[in-house]
């Protein structure tokens, strides 16, 4: 009797083992999703700070409290950090238009909303300006070498066409339109704001990041995309405030 509740509790204790072996490779597979998302944190501080030149593997592996061998066996190179960084920022601006609820039935509104969100990711998230700055300024040598690029196109291009097209079926939108242009509109007066503050304050004798400036600059944009975006038979702009 003894013998068999030894042979028991052995043959439980190896179930045990195989239990545990079978769980080490998600343990260790979470630690190693931990270590990358941590360099990628690390290096999307250095690279918004110090550009893709001055952005050492040093400097990136000391902020994740890391080693450099880990930076180039998870990522390969410096560059393929920088075009994981790339994708990433471009992943969580996608994720968060994503997440932005909008009533498609009230096409004023909702394009309102669309520009306001916009304008305030910029300001939120300085990182995705400058990095995208620093690529441009590479003539985007290095996004173009991601095979994620084009999956990464902005979602809210669709949704913004919704809005365009509700708000023509209604009468209060131009029907010819594209989503293309107002969508690139509404970034642009955002991005070439945001990215050019400091420059723009010098020259024009006055501190463009004032709370009193940013919210003059984000009804200015409002009102301009929906007089942009009128019919000639109605009349959007007093509602540009709202």
């Amino acid at each position: 009797m003894a013998t068999a509740r030894r042979t028991t509790a052995k043959s439980a204790a190896k179930a045990g083992a195989s239990e545990g072996a079978a769980r080490a490779p998600g343990v260790r597979e979470l630690a190693a999703q931990a270590t990358r998302d941590a360099i990628l944190k690390a290096a999307t501080k250095v690279f918004a700070k110090h550009g893709y030149d001055g952005g050492r593997i040093e400097a990136i592996s000391k902020t994740a409290r890391s080693y450099d061998r880990m930076i180039y066996y998870y990522f390969g190179s410096k560059e393929g950090l920088f075009i994981a960084v790339l994708e990433d920022t471009y992943r969580r601006f996608n994720e968060a238009e994503s997440a932005l609820v909008i009533d498609e039935t009230q096409p004023l509104e909702a394009l309102t909303a669309m520009i306001r969100f916009i304008w305030h990711y910029y300001q939120k998230n300085p990182e995705f300006i400058t990095l995208l700055n620093t690529e441009n300024l590479h003539r985007g040598r290095h996004i173009s070498k991601s095979s994620r690029a084009r999956e990464m196109s902005s979602p809210a291009v669709g949704l913004v066409q919704r809005v365009l097209d509700a708000g023509a079926a209604r009468g209060l939108f131009r029907a010819e339109l594209a989503a293309r242009d107002v969508y690139l509109m509404i970034a642009a007066m955002g991005y070439f704001y945001l990215s050019n503050r400091h420059t723009l304050s010098a020259f024009l004798g006055e501190n463009l990041e004032s709370p009193a400036a940013l919210a003059h600059w984000e009804r200015f944009l409002i009102d301009a995309v929906l007089r942009t975006v009128s019919s000639a038979s109605s009349d959007v702009r007093e509602k540009t405030h709202g």
